[in-house]
């Protein structure tokens, strides 16, 4: 009998259909998403009392009905639905079933909340506060010049090698999701804190000979944790809220002012690397509510009326 959705679900039992599963994808997926992907069909099995494999629609049902009765998140039920369809699309493949049992379960609607980003003026007392001559100072602000200039992921950015960054033609070959490459323009500016970074920065943290672009105090490659220290830090000094400032802030940034100044959906999308045009017409939405904020906030006839009413009242 199916038991409760939240419970262990260990197993000492291996299941060589699962594991199948998994050697198969992890050829093409992350890491971080074949253990998910691991996890949630371990769940699966231990709410039915037997593999995954052997799963019947109903059966998939109630499991649905079962996590969201025990709260679940939209976007863990979605994963989870996700690694089922997938698990029993190999099955078919493999022959071993003739149906996918799980193709017509039914996605939760999630609500897809808008990314915030920087103000243009934020984003200019950010850059100005990541100021200085000392290797690290030029590493910070190479660092937060290239993320809000080109919308580099932090692994992106983080994952550079000297040779990715073309100084003269102003380009940076970035390594994005599924290994996929992309060619993303530099600004002057980025380029000249990259330049000034790589002359007078890089070679005293470099004591390594590491290939990557950014490094850290130690002379090892800068990590994930360390970036986020970075603009943390460099938030506080410009006056910003540092724990709202992180490196796909600055991402997010780089879209909506791409935007705000005109530039076409599509080749924001590119740009950004989206593999879905959807992801990128979020940014519209952000810029639409900006606009929206600036008129209501700036024009007299687009004030709230218990502004206005409050006004008249106080001069009769």
């Amino acid at each position: 009998m199916p038991g409760d959705c939240e419970r262990s679900m260990t197993s000492p039992t291996r299941d060589p259909d699962l594991d199948g599963f998994l050697t198969l994808l992890a050829a093409r997926r992350a890491p971080r998403t074949v253990e998910a992907y691991r996890r949630d069909l371990l769940q699966l099995g231990a709410w039915l009392g037997k593999f995954p494999a052997a799963a019947t629609t109903d059966e998939l049902e109630r499991w649905i009905a079962q996590m969201r009765a025990d709260g679940n998140a939209a976007t863990t039920i979605a994963r989870r639905i996700a690694a089922v369809r997938g698990f029993f699309r190999h099955q078919q493949l493999l022959g071993a079933r003739d149906d996918n049992p799980a193709a017509a379960l039914e996605l939760p609607r999630r609500r897809r909340r808008l990314p915030r980003t920087l103000s243009p003026a934020e984003a200019e007392r950010l850059i100005e506060a990541a100021a200085g001559t000392t290797p690290r100072a030029l590493r910070d602000r190479a660092l937060v010049e290239l993320m809000y200039g080109s919308g580099l992921r932090v692994s992106e950015a983080l994952g550079l090698h000297r040779r990715s960054v073309d100084l003269d033609t102003r380009i940076v070959q970035a390594l994005g999701k599924g290994s996929k490459e992309r060619i993303v323009p530099l600004g002057r500016p980025a380029v000249e804190a990259l330049r000034r970074y790589i002359a007078m920065g890089r070679p005293h943290l470099d004591s390594r000979s590491r290939p990557e672009l950014f490094l850290n105090a130690r002379g090892g490659p800068l990590t994930r944790a360390g970036a986020f220290l970075i603009l943390r830090r460099i938030a506080e000094k410009a006056g910003l809220e540092p724990q709202r400032v992180h490196p796909h802030l600055l991402r997010h940034s780089f879209a909506t002012h791409l935007l705000e100044g005109g530039a076409d959906l599509r080749s924001v999308q590119e740009l950004l690397g989206h593999a879905d045009l959807a992801t990128t017409e979020l940014y519209t939405h952000v810029s639409d509510r900006r606009r929206r904020e600036l008129y209501f906030h700036a024009h007299p006839h687009a004030q709230r009326q218990t502004t206005r009413r409050r006004t008249r009242s106080d001069d009769a």
